[in-house]
């Protein structure tokens, strides 16, 4: 356990505004660090300000692209799909210099909240071309007024519920290693099922975004994590009808859509120089980024009991809603 804190793990750079709310904001010992209950959501005190300044200053384009996830729920897969998709005529999909071959997608995409908007920083977006992509974690309602109500598409990824815990606790632990005892997969699943989990409860989340997207299709896409595992072709061909891209004919048969995926599959993605040696300015490695990226992981981990507490929470939150989860 070493003394200093890698500046990702850090909380300094307060402002009065955030100091002053935290005394009055419901606190939970988080994954990483404490989480606050702010506008019926956890987050940390690090992306707490991040909210805030992107809530206040945003200004939306009906022009923008906003990808939407809760943590770990493939998000570094379809920025890179979405990227590729998006550029595809300025970036040719078979140029040995495609920008996803040199940087990561969360770079190419950048979160609102963790990554424009951190520490309360002001942005300037006179050098983001036109479509802006973007992407978020904050829950539907507490998004910026101007995405709202702006023609700004939103692209909604849900992964199952017993992966996604899986994969944060691993992520988490990652973070925290060799920097803070790391945290027993019993007190973080317990957290869970209790609704503290970062931008949770997962059930909130996944549900506000599910009746948006049934309620204005032209605006939402949900998309599923395991579906696009198991029909890539197929999603990767609706997000581009969806985002008014679709694939010419001519391109079906030369092989963009094809080559799109394989660029940006997972073994693909991971392997690469950059993912795997590369690292954010905060200090935090690409390649934490990258781990498995399956279906069914969760059944390398979880106990007769913990499937039964877990279905009996999701079953009843979801209930009547015609979402359904795929969990192999």
């Amino acid at each position: 356990m070493t003394t200093s804190l890698p500046e990702y793990l850090e909380e300094d750079n307060l402002s009065e505004e955030c100091k002053k709310l935290l005394s009055i904001l419901p606190k939970e010992k988080g994954w990483v660090r404490s989480v606050y209950n702010y506008q019926g959501f956890w987050t940390s005190l690090k992306f707490l300000q991040g909210v805030i300044a992107c809530q206040q200053q945003f200004q939306a384009q009906d022009s923008d692209i906003i990808l939407v996830t809760t943590p770990k729920s493939g998000s570094t897969w379809l920025k890179s799909l979405l990227f590729a998709l998006v550029n595809r005529v300025k970036h040719p999909i078979f140029e040995p210099s495609h920008p996803l071959l040199v940087e990561n997608p969360h770079v190419l995409v950048p979160f609102l909240e963790h990554t424009l908007y951190i520490d309360g920083r002001v942005i300037d977006f006179s050098t983001f071309t036109s479509p802006r992509l973007l992407a978020t974690h904050v829950p539907f309602a507490s998004l910026p007024k101007s995405v709202q109500d702006s023609k700004t598409k939103l692209v909604y990824l849900c992964r199952n519920p017993r992966d996604t815990f899986i994969s944060m606790w691993h992520f988490a632990n990652n973070l925290l290693l060799h920097h803070k005892d790391t945290n027993s997969i019993e007190e973080m699943f317990d957290l869970f099922c209790k609704g503290v989990s970062l931008y949770g409860p997962f059930w909130n989340h996944v549900l506000d975004y599910w009746k948006q997207s049934l309620e204005n299709p032209n605006k939402i896409l949900f998309l599923m994590y395991e579906e696009i595992k198991k029909k890539p072709k197929i999603q990767l061909k609706r997000l581009a009808e969806f985002l008014e891209c679709p694939f010419s004919i001519e391109e079906e048969n030369s092989g963009v859509v094809d080559e799109i995926l394989k660029m940006c599959s997972f073994e693909n993605l991971r392997n690469l120089e950059v993912n795997t040696n590369g690292k954010f300015s905060t200090g935090e490695p690409y390649k934490v980024f990258f781990r498995r990226g399956e279906i069914g992981d969760w059944k390398n981990y979880f106990t007769i009991e913990m499937i039964d507490k877990l279905n009996h929470i999701i079953e009843e939150k979801f209930q009547g809603s015609g979402l359904k989860f795929s969990y192999v």
